[in-house]
């Protein structure tokens, strides 16, 4: 497991009971977690500003227990990000990310020392609000982030802007499947490619997305987008039961005609109780001149 444990501003309080209390930069949260099999202390009896709600008619609310400024802010190194409540218990970041954010500006700043001369394009995926876009920008590359949901794309400018990082990303609003098939008839490279897919969801013109039918031959369709020397390609899933090695296993069969090599891990992130929260899986293809 890679564990994100370099957060100022994040910390995950405590965990109990299918839920975790979490401080976003002093707004504490109360969201459910599936993970959190395991009881501790009564979380609802802890101080926290809002929680979240599940419905037995399925979604859910917030609930608000002391008052907090609608949208706020919070740093992780020399990027800024955007945290707001919304939907579905989301605050638009992942923090746990961090680990995938930190290896991909690794990889970047590799690429660009060996080929000082060479832009580093990225691709970016189901790229919801940009925090990877906004960690590949930092490190030099020039960034495509694709998503279908406008408010999402905007939320990812509004990220980069706020990171001084905005100049090396092109935003577009569009269906990543139709996006890829264009680009691949444009006859595009990149040297990175970062997809987030979602497990279920339709496109804007109804079309299905089941990421147990589907990944796999967009991977494929993407590996076509690679350019001769790629510097990675990363998966990262937070469906359950796919487990870590699927998403290898994807990538050592749609890319075997790449070189290089594919790994893949648990990603979770440090808790103020001593353990990891396991919080997705991610696999990762790294370039032979990368390894």
């Amino acid at each position: 497991m890679k564990i994100a444990d370099g957060w100022q501003d994040y910390k995950i309080l405590a965990t109990s009971a299918g839920m975790k209390l979490e401080d976003w930069n002093g707004v504490v949260l109360l969201r459910p977690d599936p993970q959190v099999i395991w009881k501790g202390r009564d979380l609802y009896s802890a101080d926290f500003n809002a929680v979240y709600r599940r419905s037995d008619k399925g979604g859910g609310s917030w609930e608000i227990k002391k008052p907090f400024p609608a949208e706020w802010t919070l740093s992780y190194g020399d990027m800024t990000f955007i945290v707001k409540p919304m939907g579905f218990k989301h605050t638009g970041l992942f923090p746990e990310q961090a680990v995938n954010w930190d290896e991909c500006r690794r990889l970047i700043a590799l690429a660009r020392t060996r080929y000082p001369n060479r832009e580093i394009k990225v691709l970016n995926l189901f790229a919801y609000t940009g925090a990877a876009s906004v960690a590949c920008a930092k490190a030099g590359a020039k960034v495509t982030h694709v998503d279908a949901a406008k408010g999402m794309v905007e939320r990812a400018g509004e990220n980069a802007r706020l990171s001084g990082a905005d100049g090396g990303i092109r935003y577009i609003v569009d269906d990543c499947m139709k996006f890829v098939a264009r680009e691949l008839r444009r006859g595009n490279r990149y040297d990175c490619i970062i997809m987030d897919p979602p497990s279920y969801g339709r496109g804007p013109g109804g079309e299905m997305w089941k990421i147990e039918q589907n990944l796999f031959g967009f991977v494929q369709s993407c590996a076509g987008l690679l350019s001769e020397n790629p510097v990675f390609f990363l998966i990262n899933s937070y469906t359950t039961g796919l487990q870590p090695a699927v998403l290898k296993n994807i990538l050592t069969l749609a890319l075997k005609n790449k070189r290089g090599r594919a790994t893949a891990y648990e990603v979770g992130i440090a808790t103020e109780e001593g353990i990891p929260l396991p919080c997705g899986a991610s696999g990762l293809f790294i370039g032979e001149e990368y390894e």
